[in-house]
């Protein structure tokens, strides 16, 4: 999933952003209401996190301004507040869930998985095309009863193919949807990505279906 976690605290937004990456999610972090609204107006989430009190634009405003746009990927509250009376309004601004701080990382992960199987994407745990199946929760692979562990950037990149089989996606297209915002890949960082996958894919006899299609792009097709 792509993320946004908005939270104006370093020493709290950073171990979050380390453990939602490592766990395979893409992470725009930013730490003020303002940044968050444009990022929201600029790309698509599959999840919003959402301090409450953050500065130049509240967490609660940025969930009613979203809401009121019609859009509907999940939202996360995180919050000091911890009354009955302050999660009602949380929830009637718009907010799917709360979490009050400080945060347990386990229980963040937890309720971020219940929160990503409401998004439209979300057809199980186990993404499939034809007999290659990649596990979601654990990123693995899995081909003719052989497996094999796939790094995070690599799932990134399986996942995003395997979402849009014989479809060719361009270097660029490839870097504004697996990197993070802020975040300034170099030059050869898709090839890259690109040549270790298919080493890794060997081991389930797959490499071959990622195909080159040279001056346009990347594209996964299975075999016929």
């Amino acid at each position: 999933m792509r993320i946004l976690l908005v939270e104006d605290d370093p020493e709290q937004r950073e171990p979050l952003q380390a453990a939602l990456s490592q766990n395979g999610h893409i992470v725009d972090a930013v730490e003020d209401g303002e940044t968050a609204q444009w990022l929201i107006s600029e790309k698509k989430y599959d999840l919003l996190i959402l301090d409450w009190m953050l500065p130049k634009l509240s967490g609660l405003e940025i969930c009613r301004c979203y809401r009121q746009t019609g859009k509907t990927a999940p939202i996360l509250i995180l919050t000091a507040k911890d009354t009955t009376a302050d999660k009602v309004v949380g929830l009637d601004a718009g907010a799917d869930d709360y979490l009050v701080k400080p945060v347990d990382v386990i229980e963040l992960l937890a309720r971020v998985r219940a929160l990503g199987r409401r998004s439209p994407l979300w057809t199980g745990d186990i993404l499939r095309l034809k007999d290659l199946q990649l596990d979601l929760t654990t990123m693995k692979v899995e081909r003719n009863s052989n497996q094999v562990q796939l790094s995070v950037r690599e799932f990134q990149l399986l996942e995003y193919l395997m979402r849009y089989p014989h479809q060719i996606k361009t270097r660029d297209l490839i870097e504004q949807s697996l990197w993070q915002w802020g975040e300034a890949p170099e030059s050869n960082a898709v090839a890259t990505s690109i040549r270790r996958l298919r080493q890794r894919l060997q081991a389930v006899e797959a490499s071959e279906w990622i195909q080159t299609v040279y001056g346009a792009g990347y594209r996964l097709t299975p075999p016929s």
